[in-house]
């Protein structure tokens, strides 16, 4: 058992980078990570680790022992997963990686949890670009089409994007009626946290607006922070609609441009590493947001 132990906590350091980052998911302080990965190398006779006070990175001995620790701890993971069919009772940790505009989706994560109380939900809400398998997650959910041939993806839905200002902004700034008239008003930016390219709103070319450049008045990585500099008249934004909709709905915000915004649907997708068997926690958490996504991640999320 007490090698057993030693496996998880070297994939959890190589995984993570991190002693502190280990100890925090394996509830153990990060000395004690830091003395079982040295018992571990004693044993071992190698050095599993360079160590900087910077950074920690796999030496090559380290990458060979990672790939087949990994290999011991997916054995037992399927012996788990056959006596977890066996009792019908999906249970265990279950890490997963979500977008920022995921956070919209708390209600449904909620229900998850209702629905699976043996099961432990690990999430990490980024914009960042994971690496599945090298990180350790059990499943990812993202936008856009899925670029890593080594996933298996299932479309969940998709939506579109709107652009919006509150009532008291356009009273005081006015209502831009074409495409150059935004260069007179202060536009809320998303920016790519992967490229660092700001978000380019899809605007119908016209004569006058072919070469527009936008206002940078704000540039933020989220959704939750241009929401709530339009709701208090601090400018224009271009969102998601499901995360606009109660607010155009009351009359808190108000479509913009809504005739020169071309089309454009953005797909959502959960992503998991292929070639593995589901684990009956992966395969419920897969089904449920399919199901209750019905299709749309864009509709309302409830119990």
């Amino acid at each position: 058992m007490d090698s057993l132990t030693g496996f998880i906590v070297f994939v959890q350091v190589a995984e993570t980078r991190s002693f502190v980052a280990a100890g925090r998911l394996l509830g153990v302080s990060a000395s004690a990570v830091g003395k079982r990965v040295a018992r571990l190398e004693e044993r071992l006779g190698v050095r599993l680790f360079h160590r900087s006070t910077r950074s920690i990175t796999l030496t090559a001995e380290g990458s060979l022992f990672l790939e087949r620790s990994r290999r011991v701890l997916a054995e037992i993971e399927a012996a788990e997963m056959e006596l977890c069919s066996a009792t019908d009772v999906p249970r265990g940790r279950l890490r997963v990686s979500l977008p920022q505009i995921s956070a919209l989706m708390l209600p449904l994560l909620g229900a998850f949890m209702r629905a699976h109380p043996a099961i432990e939900l690990d999430l990490d809400f980024t914009d960042r670009m994971v690496d599945v398998i090298d990180e350790g997650f059990d499943a990812v959910v993202r936008t856009g089409e899925p670029v890593d041939s080594r996933l298996s993806a299932r479309r969940l839905g998709s939506f579109a994007s709107v652009l919006v200002a509150s009532p008291d902004y356009l009273a005081r700034c006015g209502e831009p009626q074409r495409a150059a008239d935004l260069a007179q008003h202060a536009c809320l930016h998303y920016r790519y946290p992967n490229t660092g390219k700001l978000e380019v709103w899809p605007l119908q070319p016209d004569a006058e607006g072919a070469d527009l450049r936008l206002p940078t008045s704000m540039v933020c990585n989220n959704i939750e922070t241009r929401l709530c500099f339009a709701l208090r008249g601090l400018g224009i934004a271009y969102l998601p609609e499901f995360a606009a909709r109660d607010d155009l709905a009351t009359g808190r915000l108000r479509s913009v441009l809504a005739a020169q915004l071309r089309p454009r649907m953005v797909d959502f997708q959960v992503l998991w590493p292929s070639g593995r068997h589901l684990t009956p926690r992966l395969r419920v958490f897969i089904d449920f947001l399919t199901a209750r996504t019905s299709g749309l991640p864009g509709s309302p999320m409830t119990d």
